[in-house]
């Protein structure tokens, strides 16, 4: 399907993108770069790339599909970057878990004749780095396209019969909607697990040791997302403030009167509540997005 892939990034996303295509004989040719030469030797002997670059603009170098792997921060920089070494005809695209802002880096930077595509592949796990990436971590997952107005239709269409080859089902919003849908199910989540863990290790009357000896699984559950980069998500919260802002407003007001039903002893407004949250829950096992599969930070393979 494409005859060079060039991979920006090089750790759980794009170790994963070249793993799986390979698996099915999608391209002809992939070459890496990371910032870090350790990581670039690591993907090497792993085998899940063909060559290696020392900079980020000779890996972009007659690519047909470019792909940037980094945390959002870095999209403008990157872009910049390796703007002179694409050639016509090429595609760039991207994984970030935000879409308006990467829009706005990359756009004023991407010559004419070259195609922007975002795309946001919906999984992944806690792990990160060269070693974490498998080739069915997108199987049966999302990958959402946000097309940009007036955008090549067939470089999108490319973009897309890619993602599907790679297992993932593709859907396309706007980059706006986008980051709202994702500030409900992944942002918020991650922050609400970040602050769980920092309030647990901050408590006086409960003992670090003790939060671990005794954690019970909605903890771990926190635990384990709380695991994640720290740099991609301080720069999805930066990048997405807008959305992450209204949805968090809307989270504490609710928080607000469970606090208000805990206080007053309202045993049935919790109750209405769990039964109608309950709902969300079998509604996403129904849909095949939660299984025991290798996927969500179950990663059952060799650790790093």
């Amino acid at each position: 399907m494409i005859p060079r892939l060039a991979l920006i990034g090089l750790g759980l996303i794009g170790s994963s993108i070249a793993h799986a295509a390979k698996r099915g004989n999608l391209v002809g040719e992939i070459v890496g770069y990371a910032r870090s030469p350790e990581t670039r030797a690591t993907a090497l002997e792993l085998g899940f790339i063909d060559r290696a670059c020392d900079t980020a603009a000779d890996a972009a170098r007659d690519a047909d599909l470019v792909i940037l792997c980094t945390p959002v921060g870095t999209i403008e920089a990157i872009t910049r970057e390796i703007a002179p070494a694409l050639k016509q005809g090429a595609i760039v695209s991207d994984v970030g878990s935000v879409k308006a802002s990467v829009i706005a880096q990359a756009l004023p930077h991407i010559p004419k004749g070259v195609h922007l595509v975002p795309a946001h592949p919906i999984a992944g796990t806690e792990k990160s780095g060269p070693t974490s990436g498998f080739a069915t971590l997108f199987d049966n997952r999302w990958c959402i396209l946000t097309p940009i107005p007036g955008g090549d239709p067939d470089a999108v269409k490319k973009v897309e019969d890619f993602w599907r080859a790679l297992g993932s089902n593709v859907d396309t919003m706007t980059p706006e909607h986008h980051d709202r849908v994702l500030a409900v199910t992944s942002h918020i989540p991650h922050l609400i697990a970040y602050t769980i863990c920092g309030t647990a290790s901050e408590l006086e009357t409960v003992t670090g040791s003790e939060v671990i000896k005794y954690s019970a699984a909605g903890f771990r559950d926190f635990t384990r997302i709380a695991a994640s980069d720290p740099i991609m998500w301080r720069d999805v919260f930066l990048h997405n403030k807008d959305a992450t802002l209204e949805v968090l407003g809307r989270l504490t007001e609710d928080i607000f009167a469970l606090q208000r039903a805990i206080r007053k002893g309202d045993g049935e407004m919790l109750h209405d509540q769990f039964t109608r949250t309950r709902a969300i829950r079998r509604g996403i096992v129904e849909a095949g997005q939660d299984t025991d599969a290798d996927n969500f930070g179950r990663y059952k393979g060799k650790k790093d």
